[in-house]
């Protein structure tokens, strides 16, 4: 109670928390589906134990998504408890966001003082794409939460020499593996230098708690993949995306080296990357649902991408998911019924790819908007809004804080600061020549991006109320130079936004430096307030860009899909096309049909893609099979398995739609669809579809086997 009484009487970081739960919640009841291909999976796991143990996608159990089930579970159990929503799969990720927010601050408190964990808290709050991808069912909000619960439990058992909690700390490193794999690991080399460097023990015991803490990280993390892949194949669903069938395979694979390399493809016999075949473009080489061209484009050709910044037209807009090429509907709404917070027109289609074609688009991460691989990769406009904007002052922070450090004077605080250096260097390192991510992985980086931050002004801070020698001029120089960084973020968005933001931003930061300087420069000790309300006033004029990208998904929309902050949010990702989270919805004629010739069949009917089944499964709460999964690889029926599950009677009607989602086959694995063709009878389309048309309208067909 005492606790929750001294974080209660902090009324500013009370409302740092509010702040990031308005960012992180406000409107979450307009999103519908979210992310189609996740909540469908929640809504399947909903329907048995078998399908909530291993993610599964379909009702059936018949493929898994692509990633550890744990951020799913969560998700299933928050349904249960409110309903399948929109809003009730996307608040376990708000609450995570605004956990971790909370974390931060007690994090950076013990070792650099109140103000320093406020400001670390406010910028947590609003650092961009925290704010964009807690609004969402993606999973990366809650390992971000996961892995700073650990890190605080790692505080605590460093500090206080208690073996239990560093043995939960990397426990839950374990856990964040089974919610998204090798991106927990991440922060594996931060918790272990810490510990070398702050227990205050010898070398004989350091040696015996790490050995007990890496068996805890190892065991359960491989714990669900080694019970998962010791089941035969047949009692469980396929391992979507995975390739081989194998969930270490997903793990160290697709979802672990690959997206180090670039490499899309799975291992599988399908290989290339969701939507294309064997490493390249599906459908006779051309982008699916687009009829050999990229939407909105002549002739299918890229309009001059020559290496610069590109507008593309609202239906050219680049639009991506998880693997894959997701579209949206008009105006970037990412829902059949249209997309919240009113009208996104005003971003005018800002679907901008740094360095196109020619930068590394096709090749590496450019695809996903996530600009050219290299040593400035995060300082590029595709990145830079999401997560860099202080690492300018990060920078300056560090060379204050490590200045004076000797050889007997290394303090608590270097050591913590060593801790958030190495979560954050190897997490810009890996996204700075990953050839495979998205915008969205970027919140990876918020916690030590925020926590130096506040750190950092601690110090320099110190250094400048003391007037020590050069140190003291960090402070300025470090708000004069991410004020001009700023600037470069926000100002090709001017034609969008107006350039008052960019220009207002530069101007205070030019104002708060002067402002430095000028107090810095008087003599006096009735000066000390002023300076310290000058050095505070200094950062927070540097949260007001990043606050306002964070504002961004609420005021601009959001591609719940691949979400990203900035003006051109609603349209984050990749290349556009497929519509691959643009559910067709429910066709009420299709629904009263099956439901009237239903003669006891377990399942509604079998649909090639989450895309058709979704909306089945999530609004109706009927029990669809998924003839395909996420990856072009993922082969969960053969025509024996398939013709198996006719003859038990538990499925008699199929729809075979065209351009539609999942797998981004056209249909589907063409084995499948030649089957169904020939062994079912076509079901009069004015029997079933009545006014829905287009291209997932498709054909219902009836199958009946003895």
């Amino acid at each position: 109670m005492s606790f929750i009484k001294k974080l209660s009487s902090d009324v500013v970081l009370l409302i740092i928390l509010l702040l990031a739960a308005f960012l992180y919640g406000y409107g979450i009841w307009n999103d519908h589906y979210v992310n189609t291909y996740y909540t469908t999976a929640v809504g399947s796991m909903m329907q048995s134990f078998h399908n909530f143990f291993f993610a599964s996608l379909d009702s059936a159990g018949s493929v898994t998504v692509d990633k550890p089930p744990v951020t799913f579970w969560i998700q299933t159990l928050s349904a249960i408890i409110f309903g399948l929503h929109g809003w009730s799969v996307i608040l376990p990720q708000a609450l995570g966001g605004v956990g971790s927010v909370l974390i931060v601050y007690l994090l950076v408190k013990p070792g650099f003082g109140r103000t320093a964990a406020r400001l670390a808290a406010l910028a947590m709050a609003s650092t961009p794409v925290a704010a964009a991808v807690s609004r969402t069912n993606n999973i990366d909000a809650m390992l971000v939460f996961t892995l700073l619960l650990a890190a605080w439990f790692l505080f605590r058992g460093t500090k206080q020499h208690t073996i239990g909690s560093l043995l939960i700390a990397f426990g839950l490193i374990g856990v964040a593996f089974n919610e998204k794999m090798l991106q927990a690991y991440m922060v594996v080399p931060a918790f272990y230098l810490f510990y070398i460097l702050a227990a205050k023990v010898n070398w004989k015991k350091k040696t015996g708690v790490l050995a007990a803490c890496t068996a805890v990280l190892l065991v359960i993390s491989l714990s669900w993949a080694v019970i998962v892949d010791s089941i035969p194949a047949s009692k469980r669903p396929y391992m979507g995306s995975s390739g081989t069938n194998s969930v270490l395979n997903l793990a160290f694979g697709y979802n672990g080296v690959s997206r180090l390399t670039g490499d899309r493809s799975t291992g599988g016999s399908g290989g290339g990357m969701p939507g294309f075949g064997g490493g390249n473009f599906g459908n006779e080489g051309q982008m699916p649902g687009m009829n050999g061209g990229m939407p909105g484009m002549s002739g299918g050709q890229m309009p001059g991408m020559n290496g610069e910044r590109h507008v593309m037209g609202s239906t050219g807009r680049p639009a991506g998911d998880d693997g894959g090429m997701p579209g949206q509907g008009a105006g970037g709404r990412a829902d059949g019924e249209g997309r919240q917070f009113g009208d996104t027109d005003g971003a005018q289609g800002r679907g901008i790819m740094d360095g196109g074609m020619n930068g590394g688009g096709m090749n590496g991460g450019g695809m996903f908007n996530t600009g050219t691989a290299g040593p400035l990769r995060l300082f590029q406009s595709a990145l830079s809004g999401q997560a860099s904007w202080l690492l300018p002052f990060v920078l300056f922070g560090v060379i204050g804080i490590f200045a004076g450090l000797r050889r007997k004077n290394f303090t608590m605080k270097h050591k913590e600061a060593l801790f958030w250096l190495a979560w954050l260097v190897p997490a810009m390192g890996f996204f700075s020549i990953a050839g495979f991510f998205h915008q969205y992985y970027l919140i990876m980086m918020a916690p030590p991006v925020a926590a130096l931050a506040g750190a950092g002004w601690s110090q320099l801070w110190n250094y400048y109320k003391e007037r020590s020698s050069w140190l003291s001029w960090l402070l300025p120089v470090a708000v004069l130079a991410t004020a001009a960084f700023q600037w470069y973020i926000i100002h090709p968005y001017d034609d969008t936004i107006g350039s008052g933001w960019s220009a207002g931003v530069l101007a205070a930061g030019i104002a708060a430096a002067l402002l430095l300087i000028i107090v810095r420069i008087i003599k006096g000790r009735e000066k000390r307030v002023f300076a310290h309300a000058a050095a505070v006033m200094g950062l927070l004029v540097l949260m007001i860009g990043p606050l306002y990208w964070a504002f961004t998904p609420i005021t601009y929309g959001l591609n719940s899909m691949t979400p990203a902050a900035g003006p051109d949010s609603s349209e984050s990702g990749g290349f556009g096309g497929g519509g691959r989270n643009n559910p067709t919805g429910v066709n009420e004629n299709l629904l009263a049909y099956l439901k009237e010739h239903n003669t006891g069949e377990q399942y509604l009917f079998a649909a090639m893609d989450y895309g058709t089944a979704g909306p089945y499964i999530i609004d109706e709460g009927e029990q669809v099979v998924i003839l395909n999964g996420f990856n072009n690889s993922d082969v969960p029926y053969t025509t024996d398995t398939l013709k198996a599950l006719v003859e038990s009677g538990k499925v008699k009607y199929f729809l075979v739609t065209s351009g539609g989602m999942g797998g981004g086959r056209g249909g589907g694995n063409s084995e499948i669809t030649s089957w169904i063709t020939e062994n079912g009878t076509a079901v009069p389309t004015a029997d079933w579809q009545g006014t829905e048309t287009g291209v997932n309208g498709g054909t219902l067909y009836e199958i009946t086997l003895k």
